[in-house]
């Protein structure tokens, strides 16, 4: 599993298949978007406005990245 986070967006995705695949969004609410892969398996959850759902220094001492913004 891997862990993103964008501090200027807020949005964290939680990414459980590295395998380059197709993907279809779910919108489960307005802040959070299932990426549904291969034979229906949840491939990564987005989380946006993340600060105000999660206490995410709970999540971070895990194996995490800051993703960066391309300029």
């Amino acid at each position: 599993m891997q862990i993103q986070y964008n501090p200027h967006t807020d949005l964290l995705y939680l990414r459980f298949d590295h395998r380059k695949q197709p993907v279809v969004n779910r919108r489960l609410s307005e802040d959070i978007v299932l990426d549904i892969g291969e034979d229906d398996k949840i491939v990564g959850i987005e989380i946006l406005r993340a600060s105000e759902h999660l206490r995410l220094e709970g999540l971070l001492p895990i194996s995490y990245s800051i993703a960066s913004e391309k300029q």
